[in-house]
């Protein structure tokens, strides 16, 4: 037995030792692996680690990291115990940084990659936005539009960051064809942090989702312009060791799309943007960023006619219109915010932001139509008319923030706190209307009196401060030294005071992510907190009827909406033919109170302007991301979702209660050459409850059809210079073309109602963008 002991020991080693920086910091998390004999090892939070591999003629031993140079070790008849140190440079310093393993999601906020974005066939022409459209427990049903909902919420619950800054957007903007450029400009973006859910207590006080974008700093000089039938943008971005800046400018037309929808007429949508991000760093302790956004978005529609069948093979039915009026809005946005920041050693940082948004937005319209629904298998007369809408709604809003914020770094601990005063100043001067004139006399009418159908008047000024704080920390330790599981415990608190209402909201949240140590590729997630949906504007906008006209008041008495978040979550990866891949699957219930309920007219959210409700989402996300080619990354996300929520008694689907939704974006090459690229995007979602409109949310009784579409983007690289071998000014030159709807296919986005004489109502469907052609060029400098 003691030989046999003895030969054993003789025949394998233990490898022991440090992974540092060039620094001498440890390198948590590095991987130690030997390819021959299939062993591989983490280092813990000191950088160390501990191997036992069979000693052979030569041993081969790999030391890697995301974000640093591999090393390789030969050791020639290794025996007994050796200890090493292994340095691993940073890749910071080399031109081009292949990246073959993604980094853990270790909190509530996945890191997407941002190349995903490149060669995107999108309508809406904001490929950040449509990136987020794509991913699990998100949906959008509006290929005009930025917008998106995230497990059963409103567009108004998702926050977007931008530098630590939240942003906003317009407040009127009622369709998608309305929207121009949103805020983030893609050409300007370094990284993009997304959570759906369970995420960490420095994003703000909303129930959904968070978008944390951070713009780049560029090192050198680099360009980009592009020009496609939807538009142009152009880019430009210098750096030197002290100072960097970029700038970018974007114009956007929707004028050749919207001519696919089935309302024609004379449509001039113009959307303008630019911005800059100036960094400047005079030494290693002081640094200044600004940035600025200036948005000027016009919407110029004269409808002249419309046709739409509807109904089934069995009972088809024909809507067609004749208009007169026009439409006009503007919507010009300001934002900038500069910040200063203290660097105290080499594990702290204070900084300043004061930041500033402006709004002014006007929508006016006056559009008559004269319609006829008919019957198209009796050619019986269903119902003749005129209807007439008009709006005068103007809006200007600001919203000035000073923000504190504290970072500190230990071995184990991630320390971070903020303090924010905002000032919020918003007025409101509204006024809209809508008649119904069938068979010559307007509906509804009494004996004595005729009423148009809908009247609003809106006069409102809102005049507030917030105060907000939270304090978090990263917390990461191991079970024990050796082949240990690893910990990441994120937990901390926020607050917030509003002067309107007199509130405050305490949201404790905690999640934690666990490596276990017999499989490293494995990553447990869980995560709780509470979430509120701090009011604006919106949401306080409470209606009464008073002589048949809807007046608008602020509710002063409202309350924020809460939502106390489960999320359980796994992560696996692994390889297929040498290629990586990630199975996530994440399982979530939020129970839900005082909630606002609301409806959603296309991409217009309007709120009842009470806490009346109380309700809940639940489902199950499943995503699969990896190289179904190598090279190029595709994904497929499956989701599951129910909602439910309480009003007046009675329980009924949330508006953005979407039961399934399937979504698949995969690129390729064509076989041969990596010069053509081709990008194909899918999605197949279930249509959301609807009814007819101006009644309540217990009447939402119809579900719309599912919404599906299919669009592919081809690209070609027509020059190639990214090693920089040929002296030209040009680094790469793309052309492409895009199929949008690939299929045709007549997705639905709302209804409009037909009452006839007997006061019977038809539901005639809106649909979307039809088959479009788009082509562009990208020039690289």
């Amino acid at each position: 037995m003691l030989v046999a002991t003895l030969t054993a020991s003789a025949q394998s080693f233990t490898l022991t030792g440090r992974v540092v920086d060039e620094e001498q910091n440890p390198i948590e998390l590095a991987t130690v692996s030997c390819l021959e004999q299939g062993k591989v090892a983490m280092t813990n939070l000191k950088g160390e680690f501990s191997i036992t591999l069979a000693s052979a003629d030569s041993v081969v031993v790999k030391f890697s990291m995301i974000g640093y140079n591999a090393r390789k070790r030969l050791f020639r008849n290794p025996r007994g115990k050796q200890r090493i140190e292994i340095v691993l440079p940073s890749m910071a310093a080399l031109g081009e940084i292949v990246v073959t393993e993604k980094r853990r999601q270790t909190t509530g906020t996945e890191r997407l990659d941002i190349k995903d974005m490149k060669g995107l066939a999108t309508a809406s022409g904001n490929a950040v936005e449509a990136l987020i459209q794509q991913q699990a427990g998100v949906s959008t049903h509006n290929e005009l539009s930025s917008q998106y909902n995230v497990r059963g919420g409103s567009f108004d619950e998702n926050s977007v960051y931008i530098n630590n800054v939240e942003v906003y957007r317009p407040l009127l903007i009622r369709s998608g064809q309305q929207e121009g450029l949103s805020v983030i400009n893609p050409d300007m973006v370094e990284s993009i942090g997304f959570s759906t859910g369970g995420f960490e207590a420095k994003y703000g006080d909303k129930m959904s989702s968070a978008l944390d974008i951070t713009y780049k700093q560029p090192k050198k000089f680099e360009a980009n312009i592009s020009a496609s039938l939807l538009g142009a943008s152009a880019y430009v971005g210098v750096g030197t060791k002290k100072f960097s800046m970029s700038h970018g400018i974007r114009y956007k037309t929707n004028r050749y799309l919207l001519g696919s929808l089935e309302t024609n007429g004379e449509y001039k949508p113009n959307f303008l943007d630019y911005q800059t991000y100036i960094c400047f760093r005079p030494n290693q302790r002081w640094s200044i960023d600004f940035i600025g956004n200036i948005s000027d978005n016009h919407y110029n529609f004269v409808p002249t006619d419309r046709e739409t069948s509807f109904g089934t093979m069995e009972d088809v039915k024909s809507f067609r219109v004749y208009f007169d009026g026009q439409e006009k809005d503007v919507f010009r946005t300001l934002f900038g915010a500069l910040t200063i920041s203290r660097q105290f050693g080499a594990n702290t940082k204070l900084s300043l932001i004061a930041s500033a948004f402006r709004t002014k937005e006007q929508e006016t319209y006056d559009i008559q139509g004269q319609y006829w629904l008919d019957d198209t298998e009796t050619s019986e007369n269903l119902g003749v008319g005129t209807y007439m809408e008009h709006a005068r709604n103007y809006l200007t809003a600001n919203v000035e923030s000073f923000k504190l914020m504290l970072n500190h770094k230990t071995k184990r601990h991630t320390i971070e706190g903020g303090l924010t005063y905002k000032i919020e100043h918003v007025e409101e001067n509204s006024r809209e209307y809508e008649m119904r004139d069938s068979s010559g006399y307007s509906i509804p009418h009494t004996g004595d009196r005729l009423d148009l159908i809908y009247t609003l008047n809106s006069r409102n000024t809102l005049n507030s401060h917030r105060i907000e704080g939270y304090i978090q920390d990263t917390y990461k330790f191991t079970s024990g030294e050796e082949n240990s599981t690893f910990y990441t415990l994120n937990y901390g608190i926020r607050f917030s005071n509003w002067s309107f209402n007199s509130e405050t909201i305490v949201s404790p949240r905690a999640s934690l992510a666990i490596i276990p140590a017999f499989n490293n590729n494995m990553t447990f997630r869980l995560a709780t907190g509470l979430y509120y949906q701090a009011p604006f504007f919106k949401e306080l906008r409470d209606t009464t009827k008073v002589n048949g006209v809807t007046v608008v008041t602020l509710n002063n008495r409202i309350k924020s909406q809460r939502s106390l978040h489960f999320v359980a979550a796994f992560d696996y990866r692994f390889k297929i033919k040498e290629r990586p891949y990630k199975f996530t699957a994440e399982a979530y219930y939020k129970a839900l109170s005082n909630i606002i309920p609301y409806n959603v007219n296309n991409v217009k959210v309007t709120y009842y302007g009470e806490n009346m409700g109380s309700g809940y989402a639940a489902g199950l996300d499943l995503k699969l991301y990896g190289e179904f080619v190598p090279g190029t990354d595709s994904w497929v996300t499956f989701s599951l979702m129910s909602t439910k929520q309480k009003i007046n008694g009675k329980q009924v689907p949330m508006p953005t209660d979407q039961r399934y939704a399937i979504n698949l974006h995969f690129t390729d090459y064509f076989p041969g050459t990596e010069r053509w690229k081709m990008t194909l995007s899918l999605a197949f979602a279930d249509g959301l409850p609807f009814g007819a409109p101006h009644k309540g949310l217990e009447y939402q009784n119809f579900r719309a059809p599912a919404y599906k579409r299919v669009d592919v983007g081809l690209s070609y690289r027509a020059y190639d210079n990214d090693d920089r071998k040929k002296h030209s000014i040009f680094k790469n030159i793309w052309l492409g073309v895009d199929c949008l709807n690939l299929f045709g296919i007549s997705n639905v986005n709302s209804y409009y109602w037909v009452t006839d004489v007997t006061n019977q109502q038809y539901a005639v469907p809106n649909y979307l963008t039809g088959r479009q052609i788009n082509g562009r060029v990208i020039f690289e400098f």
